[in-house]
């Protein structure tokens, strides 16, 4: 049986079409995807994001063992700063994709995929042989919201009575909110400003019921979907897995190899040094058709990859897809086809971000 976030009544009293998706029963749509997509990117609209999970290392080796199974480099990091990377396997596979937050001298938060949470935390413990820490898994106890778009701000601020203008992108602060404790950071998987605040289950649910009752769009799986899509913001289990790395995926700002070791790094040096057989790139298809999930891709007259997500774009009405496929087709206006319903539509390689994205930096 599926598990549910703190927000599930206020989903179903809604009128939400409701979906199983990592382990969690979620609101696929409200209204409908178009609606809730347009809304995040014309004004505001908010997201129940408490199905990801929350582990805490707390130690006085905390910021060594991150370092050890974390891609990014965190090291001397100010507390208040957010990083993007991911946890790999010795030979360069993606276990997660996630967000560390430098909480305090001897605090993370690790915030990982809802569908990985139990394997992720498994996987940390095993690893933390010989560290000083103490791992905490936390994600039962947490809620969590993403408002996000371009009136995100003005609403965190004047209907939650939150102060976030000061936050730059990927940062966060801890704040206490009527004997409350909240993270608040100015993140988001959309493309557009925005902010995710992290509370107590009661805090979360008031939280989203004062937004819902001053006209906020509240905002299914659907569109969340379609949102990261669109500006090139990979899902784990599509765009990177166990056997798709980083490198693989085009993320390789995000995997210091030059600046510290870490579980995997022999992995990724080898295929930044020595090239990858397959590639995720975006292509963009010449005439109608919707390149689904799992779509084969050709070249040349033979099955060259296929398509990991795909879309008819909400924001600019392009058929586009993310495919992963044989590295010697990756460059950018390689003539390709992707049989939608087995008939093959002519596409071109292009650039995986189909839309700019719109951050305050």
């Amino acid at each position: 049986m599926d598990k549910t976030t703190c927000l599930h009544d206020e989903h179903i009293a809604l009128g939400a079409k409701m979906v199983s998706f990592g382990g969690f029963d979620m609101p696929l749509f409200y209204s409908d995807i178009v609606t809730e997509h347009e809304a995040v990117r014309g004004t505001c609209g908010v997201f129940d994001v408490s199905h990801m999970g929350e582990v805490f290392v707390r130690g006085a080796e905390a910021e060594a063992f991150v370092q050890h199974i974390f891609t990014n480099d965190i090291a001397n990091a100010e507390v208040g700063k957010i990083f993007y990377g991911m946890m790999l396997r010795e030979d360069g596979g993606t276990v997660d994709d996630l967000l560390v937050y430098k909480m305090g001298a001897e605090e993370l938060l690790l915030v990982v995929n809802a569908a990985n949470i139990e394997k992720d935390f498994a996987w940390i413990q095993s690893q933390a042989t010989g560290y000083n820490v103490r791992l905490e898994n936390e994600s039962d106890t947490w809620g969590q919201l993403a408002v996000q778009g371009p009136k995100a701000e003005e609403i965190v601020k004047s209907v939650l009575g939150l102060d976030c203008e000061e936050l730059a992108f990927y940062t966060f602060k801890t704040i206490t909110v009527e004997g409350n404790n909240i993270i608040l950071s100015r993140t988001g998987y959309t493309g557009e400003d925005g902010f995710e605040i992290y509370g107590s289950t009661h805090y979360i649910v008031e939280a989203w019921r004062k937004l819902i009752a001053n006209g906020v769009q509240p905002c299914g799986l659907g569109c969340r979907d379609t949102l990261r899509f669109e500006v090139g913001l990979p899902l784990y289990g599509d765009e990177l897995t166990d056997e798709i790395s980083p490198i693989m995926c085009g993320l390789g700002m995000f995997v210091k190899i030059d600046a510290k070791d870490f579980i995997g790094r022999d992995a990724c040096l080898k295929q930044k040094t020595e090239g990858v057989a397959k590639k995720v790139v975006g292509i963009e298809l010449k005439e109608k058709g919707i390149p689904r999930h799992g779509y084969p891709v050709c070249a040349d007259g033979k099955e060259i990859g296929y398509v990991t997500t795909g879309y008819k774009s909400i924001s600019t009405g392009a058929f586009v897809c993310m495919a992963l496929i044989d590295a010697q087709f990756a460059k950018l206006d390689t003539e390709v086809q992707v049989l939608v319903h087995g008939k093959p539509r002519q596409g071109v390689v292009v650039k995986k971000r189909f839309y700019q994205k719109n951050y305050k930096k």
